[in-house]
């Protein structure tokens, strides 16, 4: 399905898809959003044809209880009520092991398509929730940025050849490393949830008040500078819902998915993918992870949905033959300190490991293991690998574009991934 041309581009701007609210592009001025505009368009196109999906771990997930260093005996001292017994962490090289509740990735380490990065961080680390996830999504380390790492690629991608779920965010609101100067990605908790709202009172199915809205958008001055943009996003959100409610009705789930709001999310990037709706970057965010009280139970629960769902999402791309296509990197805005607290919890920390997924992957540990006794002046661990140089790996070896150019600085890549 097209867009039509004037859909396409007007007044040297992008067009955008429809989103819960409307892009940067109207707090700056028109001259730098064409700019900026034609900069992410010349860098998406450069990009290939893979998906990475993107999972965040929200509230600061405990590192060392995730990835255990449970042959260290600094761990078991320090936790004396968290630390995992060894005998009941899955062991991956005889140094670090999975918690129990992550049995189903131990799976997908055996088969090899599974690589864990130790120690990612940044200096100065935040122990801030806001501003930490400020500085992981946007690259600004003082917490002040405001478009996303994957932002210039978006704004290339979105809508681009009448595609509106080129990039796609499940959730109730835009993951900030999403936000980019013209396009805003589609963000929808359920693909119900992805129309146009009907009135109780009418009888069509909302076909009346899509039409409504429409004639409204239709009238808006054709000279104004955002004509373009505004009538980019109702036509965007017009066939955006007619393609993934069509795409619904054709998808069926090759896996058995648990219930809840993150495997659910997971399903629906399973169907963009499936379905052929043009998926280069997927979104799904699973919450809870601020654990300073009580932590044991709580943190066992989030690792098996998160185990658990990852693992019916690879398994439901395998089935349909398109695992091959799809990387999955986890992350989370900070760790937990090393030494438990009072309260049988953690408390904000800095470095911790995260997860790359995908049968493209170079199975292994990577990074340099953070040392449990030689801490920062705060008693948090020192980040050993900087957590650009892992999205610099996923840019320039999966997506096929230049992380200079995306991050505005070399990084260096991390192996986890094969150069292409």
């Amino acid at each position: 399905m097209k867009l039509s041309r004037r859909a396409m581009v007007r007044d040297g701007l992008l067009v955008v898809s429809a989103g819960m609210v409307m892009p940067g592009i109207f707090s700056r001025g028109v001259a730098s959003a064409k700019e900026l505009a034609l900069q992410g368009a010349r860098f998406s196109q450069q990009a290939g044809t893979k998906t990475l999906i993107v999972v965040q771990m929200a509230g600061g997930n405990d590192g060392l209880n995730t990835v255990i260093p449970y042959a260290d005996g600094a761990y078991h001292q320090l936790r004396p009520t968290l630390a995992i017994p060894g005998e009941q962490v899955l062991s991956l090289d005889g140094r670090l092991g999975l918690h129990p509740e992550l049995a189903p990735l131990k799976k997908l380490w055996d088969s090899g398509h599974m690589a864990v990065i130790e120690g990612v961080g940044y200096p100065n680390s935040s122990l801030s929730h806001f501003q930490a996830m400020d500085i992981w999504q946007t690259l600004d380390l003082n917490g002040n940025g405001r478009d996303g790492w994957l932002g210039k690629l978006v704004s290339g991608w979105v809508d681009k050849d009448g595609h509106p779920f080129q990039a796609l965010n499940v959730g109730t609101q835009t993951a900030q490393a999403l936000q980019s100067i013209n396009a805003q990605v589609p963000t929808f908790n359920t693909v119900n949830n992805y129309r146009v709202a009907p009135d109780p009172v009418d009888s069509d199915g909302g076909s009346s008040r899509l039409q409504t809205l429409m004639k409204l958008y239709s009238t808006y001055p054709k000279s104004s500078a955002y004509a373009a943009l505004l009538e980019a996003t109702a036509l965007s959100a017009q066939e955006g819902s007619k393609q993934i409610h069509e795409a619904a009705t054709q998808y069926h789930a090759l896996a058995s998915y648990p219930q809840g709001p993150f495997s659910a999310g997971l399903q629906v990037l399973a169907e963009a993918i499936v379905q052929n709706l043009g998926l280069r970057v997927g979104y799904v965010t699973l919450g809870g992870f601020d654990t300073h009280a009580n932590q044991q139970t709580t943190h066992a629960q989030l690792m098996k949905t998160l185990a658990e769902g990852l693992s019916a999402f690879y398994s439901d791309l395998q089935a349909h033959g398109r695992a091959d296509d799809v990387v999955v990197m986890t992350w989370s805005e900070f760790g937990r300190r090393v030494e438990e607290n009072g309260s049988q919890g953690t408390d904000h920390g800095t470095a911790a490991p995260l997860f790359i997924l995908g049968n493209a992957v170079n199975k292994g540990i990577y990074g340099e293991p953070p040392s449990l006794t030689s801490l920062d002046d705060a008693g948090n661990l020192k980040y050993t690998v900087d957590f650009r140089s892992v999205y610099a790996t996923v840019l320039d070896r999966w997506l096929g574009a230049s992380s200079k150019d995306v991050l505005g600085g070399a990084f260096g890549n991390q192996s986890f991934l094969p150069s292409l």
